[in-house]
């Protein structure tokens, strides 16, 4: 039986959905234009290879629990693959599919660290997800023209068909992706195949966003597109447990709600602000806390799951081109939510802070290369820190004690290009307080990163 909130919620996106439908076919008579695509035709829209290896040097650590960073060190290799295709349905109506694999491990099994140094490996996750190919994306994205005009032009690319769009539109996106493929972009963090290898580099840490172990969700996004600014509401499934691949069908009382406000500023600066609630089947720190001394027991965060929790957050993104066409530039993000309920999905981290800047390699006579350097430092809550104080366990944390200090990680990379397909780009980190715990670190760790795409 549907609950009556998402059957009312339902009939109100359609009635909208269909009132703005009627009006784009009424603009697109005026132009044939109008639509981003025309006639059904299918297009391969590329392919990726990107190899990671990191080696985690050995460090000095007072004491280590379950979900400690490995300090006696580590070298890890991880590989990732994916093929992207779309197609044209009818006009203005496409659908996309991704087939990835994903292989290899994070160095430390990806414990012990919010900003985990590897963002193309899997965490470990509730089940064993295997090694083989699976469909990391398949969606519906319709595009609903508001003006006759076509000022905006597509170029192909993975999840995007090559067409002439107008400028003022309406996109609903619908179906299996990444709320990261839509919302905290930044024009020099935003992939871990070919800029920061870090988690907490290219997104906010501070938002938990909904997702499987993989980082994939189901669900509905729209998004009003205009020159100046874009407004986008996305709405997608919450797992049925921490870092789980199981998503909750009680949509009522489990889903991640999210709004972000695009600006364009002027020299082509953006600025993003997005805010985020997340409803679902959560554990609160200080009763898991509370349970743990009746009980004289570790407290269980698992434990204390219940539906219908909610965590809320905020986050804001920046980017800055200074020179060279935009190859040279800044950018900068701050994060926060609320630190009471458990963090469940993307990291344990409650605060977010980072800032970099890249620069152009057309400086040493090397258009397509780049150098890029940024710092980010993260804290968790109050509650976050008495439960991991107390023994408790995160899904990545864990030191069976805690001298907190805010994890702090420096991070370089130079990304050479060669013949516009292939990137290399070696890679530094060095972490102060890994897991928040001043008693660990600092940790090194260095990476090489192979890229091949078309």
């Amino acid at each position: 039986m549907v609950h009556p909130e998402v059957r009312r919620l339902a009939v109100a996106w359609w009635a909208a959905l269909a009132s703005a439908s009627a009006a784009s076919h009424s603009i697109a008579a005026q132009s044939s234009d109008a639509f981003p695509c025309h006639s059904p035709k299918a297009r391969f829209l590329g392919a990726q290879a990107t190899l990671i290896g990191q080696s985690l040097r050995p460090f000095s650590a007072e004491y280590s629990g379950a979900h400690s960073l490995t300090s006696a060190g580590d070298q890890q290799l991880s590989q990732s693959y994916g093929v992207y295709g779309g197609a044209c349905i009818v006009a203005g109506l496409a659908v996309y599919v991704d087939v990835e694999m994903v292989r290899g491990a994070g160095i430390g099994r990806t414990l012990g660290l919010a900003g985990i140094t590897n963002g193309d490996v899997l965490r470990a996750g509730s089940v064993d997800l295997g090694t083989g190919p699976y469909f990391a994306r398949y969606f519906l994205r319709y595009t609903i023209p508001l003006s006759s005009k076509s000022e905006d032009t597509l170029t192909a690319a993975p999840d995007q068909l090559a067409g002439h769009v107008s400028s003022r539109r309406i996109e609903i996106t619908a179906g299996r992706l990444a709320l990261t493929d839509l919302l905290d972009l930044n024009r020099y963090a935003n992939s871990t195949r070919s800029q920061f290898y870090d988690w907490v580099l290219f997104n906010d840490g501070a938002w938990d966003y909904a997702a499987d172990t993989r980082g994939y969700s189901t669900g509905l996004a729209v998004a009003w597109v205009n020159p100046t600014w874009v407004l986008r509401v996305a709405s997608f499934m919450m797992p049925t447990m921490a870092n789980g691949n199981v998503f909750d069908t009680d949509i009522a009382n489990a889903r991640g709600d999210n709004v972000e406000l695009t600006l364009a500023l002027p020299h082509e600066s953006v600025l993003r602000i997005l805010a985020y609630v997340n409803h679902g089947r959560m554990g609160i720190y200080s009763d898991a806390i509370a349970t743990g001394i009746a009980n004289d027991t570790t407290p269980n965060i698992v434990a204390d799951d219940a539906p219908g929790r909610v965590k809320y957050g905020f986050a804001v993104n920046g980017d800055v081109p200074l020179a060279d066409s935009g190859e040279t530039g800044a950018f900068g993000r701050i994060g926060w939510n609320d630190g009471k309920t458990e963090s469940f999905v993307f990291t344990e981290q409650d605060s977010h802070l980072s800032l970099g800047f890249q620069l152009s390699g057309r400086h040493w006579r090397r258009h397509d290369d780049a150098w890029a350097i940024a710092f980010v430092t993260g804290g968790i809550s109050q509650d976050h820190r008495a439960y991991l104080a107390a023994g408790g366990l995160g899904f990545l944390l864990g030191d069976g004690a805690l001298n907190y200090g805010r994890e702090n990680i420096l991070e370089t990379y130079y990304r050479a290009t060669f013949w516009s397909h292939v990137i290399v780009s070696p890679d530094f980190m060095y972490i102060v307080n890994p897991g928040y715990n001043r008693a660990r670190g600092p940790a090194v760790v260095f990476g090489l990163r192979l890229n091949v795409h078309t």
